[in-house]
């Protein structure tokens, strides 16, 4: 067989380990050739693909963060009108199957293909461990192993100054990083997409930790954080051209909403894309690896429009259909239990 892989939207630690392991099985396992396109769906609207062989060069990048394949976002209506150019170029390099790696946009893309008679196995790919019907995505490993190192930091600066630390980290409509980190960095609190915040709670727990001899305060913001109406205005940031929200700084306004309503020393912190970038732990690694494997097996069974998935430490395949149905957001038993740390 010949097998189309491309890497989509948003980077993430443990793609690499992907696109070795659909490769190395492929190629081993059933003779198979494997080609890799481009910069995501861009390479095949446009035809850019490059052949891959399990030689030396994909043997070594296991443990390097980023993708050889490059990525790209593309707007959806984009995508929607290029279908036919997608199935033509998939067409004319002789693609049997297509395995596309990625998040939410990449895996309703090859929802859409599959639809359409496009054989294809998705493999869900997003830091922010948003993806429907897996436990885990690969990249959230090591998102949330960089997040609490910086919170681990970020205590000892605190105590020393007898301040207040806001840490952003990302998580557009989920709160999973932060969740996690939350808790497992030991922050007084956890500000997260689905649950709107309320800065008079907020200062008052603020208060009350400084009032009872603490010496520090720190706060976990997930970049989609969003106050209750009323509780204060963050500024408005329009969209971007794929129709996502551009944020403003949540936790940048929130310290300085802080400062002013009972005039602590407020310091924010947003490790951004750096939690996206470098080298992926040892559990993504196994994660990605595991993932390519599977992907690379149901697509030579014929088990099509489908997405590998962890279903506690199986991987299994569930149908792309589902897994794209919606987002898998924080549960409110789940905030719960790391509300019992909060103040």
């Amino acid at each position: 067989m010949r097998i189309g892989v491309l890497t989509g939207g948003g980077d993430c630690p443990g793609l690499n380990a992907v696109i070795r392991a659909v490769v190395r099985t492929s190629e081993v396992r059933y003779g198979s050739t494997v080609v890799g396109f481009r910069d995501g769906w861009r390479g095949l609207l446009e035809d850019r693909k490059q052949r891959l062989r399990f030689d030396e060069r994909v043997d070594q990048i296991l443990d390097r963060g980023g993708t050889i394949l490059g990525t790209a976002r593309v707007n959806p209506t984009i995508l929607r009108e290029g279908l036919d150019t997608i199935k033509q170029t998939l067409d004319d390099n002789g693609i049997d199957v297509l395995i596309p790696i990625g998040g939410e946009g990449t895996l309703t893309a090859a929802h859409w293909l599959a639809e359409s008679g496009v054989p294809g196995v998705g493999v869900p790919k997003t830091i922010d461990n948003d993806i429907a019907c897996t436990d885990y995505t690969f990249g959230f490993n090591t998102a949330l192993a960089i997040a609490t190192e910086a919170i681990d930091r970020l205590h000892t600066t605190a105590e020393s100054h007898q301040r207040v630390m806001l840490v952003e980290v990302m998580g557009r409509h989920a709160g999973w990083i932060a969740l996690h980190a939350g808790l497992a960095g030991g922050a007084h609190l956890t500000i997260i997409p689905e649950q709107p915040f309320d800065v008079d709670e907020v200062c008052r727990m603020v208060k009350s930790r400084f009032q009872r001899g603490d010496s520090h305060f720190i706060c976990v913001v997930a970049e989609g954080a969003a106050p209750m109406p009323e509780s204060m205005t963050l500024r408005e940031g329009g969209f971007d051209e794929f129709g996502h929200k551009r944020f403003t700084g949540v936790a940048q306004q929130l310290g300085a909403e802080i400062e002013k309503r009972i005039g602590k020393d407020v310091r924010t912190t947003v490790l951004g894309h750096v939690q996206r970038g470098g080298t992926p732990t040892a559990y993504d690694r196994v994660l990605a690896t595991r993932f390519g494997i599977h992907a690379a097996d149901a697509a030579h069974a014929g088990e099509h429009g489908k997405m590998v998935a962890l279903d506690g430490t199986d991987v299994t395949l569930v149908a792309l259909a589902d897994a794209v149905d919606h987002l898998k957001t924080v549960p409110q038993d789940r905030y719960d239990e790391a509300a019992a740390f909060f103040g």
